[in-house]
């Protein structure tokens, strides 16, 4: 069998920059696929931002960036 080839480490971001792309993606003019593909990025992980800044706003359905770290850190969510 061959040789499997190693797995890139996965790059982070800083939350100012998600805010950045989010921004941008938000004043519209070209496509979520897009924004992602001209700065390099997957589209997958811009989509995942825009949807946390939405539910982050109150714009959508979904744990908050503050509830999703209590889950994370095995404390009950706020009632």
């Amino acid at each position: 069998m061959g040789k499997k080839k190693p797995r890139r480490p996965r790059p982070s971001f800083t939350p100012d920059f998600k805010a950045e792309i989010v921004g941008l993606c938000r004043r519209g003019g070209r496509s979520v696929g897009q924004f992602a593909k001209d700065l390099e990025l997957t589209e997958t992980a811009v989509r995942d931002w825009v949807k946390q800044a939405e539910a982050d706003a109150g714009e959508r359905n979904g744990p908050t960036s503050s509830g999703a770290g209590r889950v994370a850190a095995g404390e009950p969510p706020s009632a």
